[in-house]
């Protein structure tokens, strides 16, 4: 019995001199509380091992929000553009072709223009019988107004057009202005440069036929021209 008493004086001036001097006792790794083991560093391990679980589940689901984005943003890249004004353009061009197909007398065809200027224009045509000259003359002079006026019909075509080409205009730059995705901005891109195209027919088809009624006045004058010297030869050989 003294024996202990003195055991537990000893220890209580352990611990007094310990406390004095700053030293500094370990804290019981577990306590039994009401006949359950409770162990402190056991249970912050636990919290901690949970809350990494957390932050992985939370790190997958921002994975699977950003794939789900992603795919939104692929269908909306691959959505096609939900007008299409290639028709229209197309009809405007055949327009254009069809005024050209109705040329008058001398058409755009190689071998026609080589027969009517073999026939009216040079050679016989220019020295043949008095009648025969007049009659060329005549048909050149047709010929000239004939250019002159399917090259109007092609210039009133091509003005026409040019209503509808803006109004296509403004409906194409409207949709690439409001493109969801690339699929969408580049049709509207494909179909602005088929615009272009339609337009630069339009002009190529207005010079060619201005071109023409040029070409046929001045071969017209051209003739004139020999016509009246052979004429004028005539003259001076009856005289």
């Amino acid at each position: 019995m003294t024996t202990n008493i003195l055991r537990a004086a000893v220890m209580a001036s352990v611990i007094a001199i310990s406390g004095g001097i700053g030293l500094t006792v370990a804290t019981p790794a577990h306590a039994q509380l009401g006949g359950v083991v409770y162990d402190p560093s056991n249970y912050a391990q636990n919290v901690l091992t949970a809350a990494r679980s957390l932050q992985q589940i939370n790190n997958q689901v921002q994975q699977i929000q950003q794939q789900a984005a992603s795919l939104t943003n692929q269908a909306r890249n691959l959505a096609s553009l939900p007008m299409s004004e290639l028709r229209q353009l197309q009809q405007q061009v055949q327009r254009t072709q069809q005024l050209l197909g109705e040329a008058q007398r001398i058409a755009y065809d190689v071998q026609q223009v080589r027969q009517a200027f073999e026939g009216r224009y040079r050679g016989s045509a220019l020295t043949g019988s008095h009648a025969q000259m007049v009659a060329n003359a005549n048909a050149r002079w047709a010929d000239s107004v004939g250019a002159f006026e399917d090259a109007l019909r092609v210039q009133a075509g091509v003005v026409g057009n040019i209503d509808g080409s803006r109004a296509t205009l403004d409906r194409l730059v409207g949709a690439s202005q409001s493109a969801e995705g690339a699929l969408q901005a580049a049709q509207a891109g494909n179909q602005l440069v088929a615009l272009q195209a339609q337009q630069l027919a339009d002009l190529t088809a207005l010079l060619a036929a201005q071109g023409r009624a040029q070409a046929l006045e001045s071969a017209r004058q051209a003739a004139i021209e020999a016509e009246g010297r052979e004429r004028f030869r005539r003259f001076r050989t009856r005289n």
